[in-house]
């Protein structure tokens, strides 16, 4: 048996008193704890601007841990390893403070200066805490140095790569792991599984046996207390230029010579080579947007987009995203590539739906041409439920010999005791290791503003007004008819 890797570690948590942290970065290296993937020789040091004390900092790490689903057995052991460090970021002092600390701690946990920078702030200051890093002389260590960052990574082309010259000025490419959780979700992982390790799936996976790949990803909650920031933002920034296109490359790229970090992301990067671009002129035809109005969610009323906090009264904002790539490469030409997300839908789920091609010469349907058929579909459930539905045709029961939609079901949730790492544990110990797989490299970031930059042009530009739904539906009526141009529909999610 194999023996779990526990790296020794110190991680620096900038943004410590932060919400992202309470609720996700703790639990998560609290699970690794408790898993036994981190040793005793590790440290976390917490630092921003509040004046706490080490005790206020591990009182909070407590009652993120109790108010998570893990087991609070060992808590105040694993607490007695944070440390807290009062932090102005534009100040020297303290990242001479921060030195200071580092050396003495590590020194008495046995760590070899190995360290995680860990941006879980906002991104205005990623660059200044990264130059001040080097400057101040953090990072030099005897150890590995890297440096994780949230995103949004830019809010467009030119602001993605002023951040990432400064950044750069401190930290090398391999060095700056750019966190996705998406791409730290168990089926989202399982994608490369499925296909790759599948005989029935990869010969198939083409132009020649797939219509249409649809990705969904719908959110029954509103902006709530985000709407500053989601009026900087919108759907498109949000979701697609990250989340949605990371999915749609996983799930078109070619098999890579092996399953390593530069082989996995040169074959994404030959995806998004291949994708598309989108002119102003043929917008329309591609991406539609949309803003919820108020409406019914489980027979509560609710209000709409620009009766939210922080949201102007007439804001053209987008809640709503449904677009069709098209990659234009030998593998896909001809395959479109449905993405969908949106606030304020009718369920909260993620999901992914393979639709194979018919049978150009169907026996059952020659029966009678009112006889339909269902197409068969791969449906990858991405969240809440995780697993794999496998759509095939079988014969009804009866003397008619007609067939009926038949479900070959597959999931997590049902096997016994299986323990589902949060996206962010698996991120987090993947960089412990050194495995910038599901991390973004610089070209995908790079490539995908330019894909999408001109859509959020085109829409700041118009003069039309933009369209919209009522809470508690799956979008406006313009995202249906993109998909009937081409002959078909949206699947319901409900029924998947």
């Amino acid at each position: 048996m194999n023996e779990i890797a526990q790296p020794k570690t110190s991680i620096i948590l900038f943004g410590a008193t932060g919400d992202l942290a309470k609720r996700k970065l703790y639990p998560s290296i609290y699970s690794l704890f408790l898993s036994g993937k981190l040793s005793k020789n590790f440290v976390v040091i917490g630092a921003a601007r509040r004046e706490w004390s080490d005790e206020e900092l591990r009182e909070n790490v407590k009652k993120s841990i109790v108010e998570s689903k893990y087991s609070s057995d060992k808590v105040d052991e694993f607490c007695q390893h944070f440390y807290y460090l009062p932090f102005d970021v534009t100040n020297t002092e303290s990242y001479s403070q921060l030195k200071d600390k580092l050396n003495q701690l590590e020194l008495a946990y046995g760590i070899p200066g190995n360290r995680i920078y860990y941006m879980a702030m906002a991104p205005q200051f990623f660059g200044t805490i990264a130059i001040q890093l080097k400057r101040e002389g953090v990072t030099q260590s005897e150890g590995w140095n890297r440096l994780v960052i949230e995103k949004p990574f830019g809010h467009d082309l030119p602001s993605a790569q002023k951040l990432n010259n400064e950044i750069r000025e401190a930290f090398s490419e391999d060095q700056i792991y750019r966190i996705d959780h998406y791409l730290g979700k168990e089926m989202v992982q399982n994608i490369e599984v499925i296909r790759f390790a599948n005989a029935i799936f990869e010969p198939l996976w083409n132009n020649r046996h797939i219509s249409n790949i649809q990705i969904t990803s719908s959110e029954v909650l509103g902006v709530e207390e985000r709407g500053g920031y989601y009026e900087t933002s919108g759907a498109l920034r949000d979701m697609v230029q990250n989340h949605l296109l990371q999915m749609v490359l996983l799930l078109s790229m070619d098999p890579p010579i092996r399953l390593a970090t530069n082989e996995v992301r040169s074959e994404k990067i030959k995806v998004l080579r291949a994708i598309r671009a989108i002119s102003s002129e043929e917008m329309e035809n591609y991406f539609v947007r949309g803003q919820y109005r108020a409406g019914e969610l489980s027979g509560l009323q609710v209000p709409g987009y620009r009766e939210e906090k922080n949201v102007e009264k007439k804001s053209s904002t987008e809640t709503f995203v449904a677009g069709k790539l098209m990659i234009d490469n030998h593998r896909w030409a001809g395959v479109p590539f449905y993405v969908r997300t949106g606030k304020r839908m009718s369920v909260k789920s993620t999901k992914i739906v393979v639709q194979f091609k018919d049978l150009p010469l169907n026996v059952y349907t020659q029966k009678s041409r009112d006889r339909k058929i269902h197409p068969n579909l791969l449906v990858i459930h991405i969240q809440p439920d995780e697993g794999i539905t496998l759509i095939l045709n079988g014969k009804k029961v009866g003397l008619l010999g007609e067939t009926v939609p038949v479900d070959l079901e597959f999931k997590h949730s049902s096997i016994d005791g299986v323990n589902t790492p949060e996206a962010y544990e698996r991120l987090i110990y993947d960089c412990m290791l050194g495995d910038a797989t599901n991390f973004a490299h610089w070209d995908e970031v790079n490539l995908s503003w330019a894909l999408i930059d001109p859509i959020s042009q085109a829409w700041a530009e118009s003069t039309q007004e933009i369209d919209t739904y009522a809470a508690g539906t799956m979008g406006p009526e313009a995202s249906d008819l993109l998909l009937e141009k081409d002959g078909f529909k949206w699947w319901s999610l409900k029924d998947l």
